[in-house]
């Protein structure tokens, strides 16, 4: 079992301009969500509050129906809030429209998912390359280069012509973690993104994640794996709709440590 210690976190103050003291990226206050369906109504969110700083990482955990995915969603600006407001890197999000959405989305988050949603067809480098000519802004003057970058920081400079056909499950996921940071997103958000590896690959993605939030980037997890959270710095479970713990991981594993011993079950038991 991890050891965990109760958070204590107090209310920001606001600096000039509106962003919030002490550099949340996420800064959410009474987030809530009902689906409606027929005559039956399901309280995905119930006044959720999370703050979240820069450079730390965090396992989601939940059985499902926990309203984790819903938090995601709302989290990653893929779906709105029935009610409470939520500001990402000191932007406030309720009331923008579709596309100051999708503009939030490609400049400031990148995604992780269970199943890689990599284009079937595509290389490695053009599937990592694709959020760069979404982007509105211009800011890459030079996207085929950059994506390369990005594939090489994964490990997989030397599969920029594999299509995912080509690839390990441990490989697609990479590439589309080198997808999610192309852009330099200031929080990765990943779900499940284990959910369809084997231990050891497991323990490898892990280990590109911590290596990864040892240079400052903000990650947020969703996992229903024990094992996968004991890597996070800090721990949120949720039921009905509501945070029920919220915990700093107080004997937090390595992962690069961890994958000298994924192998050895005597070795992986020995305190």
């Amino acid at each position: 079992m991890t050891a965990m210690s109760t958070r204590s976190e107090a209310s920001p103050t606001r600096a000039s301009g509106g962003l919030p003291s002490g550099d949340f990226i996420i800064d959410a206050t009474a987030l809530t969500k009902t689906y409606r369906m027929g005559t039956n109504e399901v309280h995905a969110l119930r006044a959720v509050d999370l703050k979240v700083r820069a450079g730390e990482m965090i396992a989601v955990m939940g059985a499902s129906g926990s309203g984790k995915s819903t938090l995601m969603n709302m989290l990653g600006c893929l779906d709105t809030p029935d009610s409470g407001s939520y500001l990402l890197d000191g932007v406030r999000v309720e009331g923008l429209s579709t596309n100051e959405l999708a503009d939030i989305r490609n400049q400031k988050l990148g995604f992780v998912f269970q199943g890689f949603n990599l284009l079937a067809r595509t290389t490695a480098i053009d599937n990592v390359e694709l959020p760069l000519l979404y982007d509105r802004t211009h800011r890459w003057s030079n996207p085929r280069a950059t994506a390369i970058e990005a594939l090489k920081k994964v490990g997989l400079g030397d599969r920029l012509d594999h299509v995912p056909s080509e690839l390990s499950g441990g490989q697609q996921q990479r590439v589309a973690i080198a997808r999610a940071l192309v852009t330099s997103p200031r929080l990765l958000l990943a779900d499940e993104p284990t959910g369809n590896l084997d231990s050891r690959t497991s323990v490898e993605i892990m280990a590109l994640f911590q290596e990864l939030n040892d240079e400052g980037i903000t990650i947020l997890l969703v996992t229903h794996e024990g094992d996968i959270s004991r890597y996070a710095k800090r721990f949120i479970e949720m039921r009905d709709g509501r945070i029920i713990r919220d915990e700093d991981v107080d004997d937090r594993h390595i992962a690069s440590v961890d994958l000298l011993t994924v192998d050895d079950p005597e070795l992986a038991g020995t305190p």
